[in-house]
């Protein structure tokens, strides 16, 4: 399961609205090679699905992942922070065992 908190939800939908996106939209999180430790977090807008994807429905958000990055996020959950230290979206991520400082990259 991903799991989406209650101020992801709330800038997911302003994100969405401002952007003019369809209900059939979603957030695709995926987890790439790269960053200082190794494995980067991407998220985006989408409307289609691929074979293998894995579908989750938290706080009224669908999100969606490969079936790859779900073993690095499962149980993930996607946190929005509007403050002066470390404003935008993060994971809080219990499969990682080390993060970068920016927060941009884990290792498991």
């Amino acid at each position: 399961m991903l799991f989406v908190s209650d101020n992801a939800k709330g800038k997911i939908e302003e994100i969405m609205a401002s952007e003019k996106l369809a209900e059939d939209f979603f957030v695709r999180v995926s987890v790439t090679s790269g960053g200082c430790s190794g494995l980067s977090y991407q998220m985006d807008f989408d409307n289609e699905s691929q074979p293998n994807d894995q579908v989750f429905e938290d706080n009224d958000v669908k999100i969606v992942t490969d079936l790859k990055s779900f073993l690095y996020l499962c149980n993930t959950t996607l946190d929005f922070s509007g403050g002066l230290n470390g404003k935008g979206f993060h994971f809080s991520n219990p499969n990682a065992s080390r993060t970068c400082g920016c927060g941009e990259s884990f290792s498991v």
